[in-house]
């Protein structure tokens, strides 16, 4: 299994996970123009597509699913709270997913996981592969809980989100009710918070770690890979940071090497 970023950021997201020449996307931020064009970029066919799996409503998750959807016919997987904010109850190519109930797309099982984040019944996803491999994609979510770092712990690689430097969001130009929204426990992760949750659930076969969802205007990448170097064990210019405007890397979900 494999996956990598069509772009990460407050204007739009989209990761793409492949495993056996098939593959699911995880959200669609951008138009089907763009989309179409970053998965030629990537290599990636659109054929592979299985399905869409939306985190939430909110435009920079979701702005395509519709349009990629009818287009492709392919079904896309939200909670049933989602479907209702974004009007497509009634869809038949919309499929309805729970927390904690594992859903098997394709060659890929898909575990939803709540999170909390001020949208209506957002989810975030563990994949895992008929070989065993699991990879965690995790953002928009503003506070850490039990039930969700026991939910990824055992990932062979991540996806996670650092949004914002406290410092950066306080003294930026965000309007007062917007910097305490996005610094409240509904919010987005802080440096320090992702830092915190990698703590939590490194183990010895956690292989890769990417860093997403990164403001433009509330953080620095320099920031970013500081604040997790420690956190990964490695040096900050090794910390590997996903863009908003870029495709990222193939990053293989494999085992960690153990060095005796």
């Amino acid at each position: 299994m494999r996956y990598l970023s069509l772009g990460s950021g407050s204007r739009g997201n989209a990761t793409l996970v492949e495993y056996r020449s098939s593959a699911l996307l995880i959200d669609c931020g951008f138009s089907r123009r763009t989309l179409l064009q970053r998965l030629e970029q990537a290599g990636a066919s659109p054929g592979w597509l299985q399905g869409v799996l939306v985190t939430h409503e909110h435009a920079d998750h979701a702005k395509g699913i519709l349009t990629v959807c009818d287009h492709l016919q392919i079904p896309f997987y939200t909670s049933f709270g989602t479907a209702r904010k974004m009007d497509c109850l009634e869809h038949p190519l919309w499929r309805c997913i729970r927390s904690c109930e594992t859903v098997k797309i394709g060659s890929m099982k898909v575990l939803p996981v709540v999170v909390p984040h001020d949208a209506h019944e957002p989810l975030q996803f563990v994949i895992e592969s008929d070989d065993g491999h699991k990879l965690g994609i995790l953002s928009d979510l503003g506070s850490l809980t039990p039930h969700l770092v026991d939910a990824y712990r055992g990932c062979h690689a991540l996806q996670v989100e650092a949004n914002h430097d406290p410092v950066m969001l306080q003294n930026g130009p965000y309007p007062p009710s917007l910097k305490v929204r996005v610094a409240g426990d509904y919010g987005h992760l802080s440096n320090e918070q992702c830092a915190d949750f990698i703590r939590r659930v490194s183990w010895p076969g956690l292989s890769r770690v990417t860093v997403g969802h990164i403001s433009e205007k509330n953080n620095h990448p320099d920031l970013v890979a500081q604040a997790l170097s420690g956190a990964l064990q490695c040096q900050p210019e090794d910390v590997i940071l996903l863009e908003q405007d870029l495709v990222s890397d193939w990053y293989q979900v494999q085992v960690a090497s153990v060095t005796q």
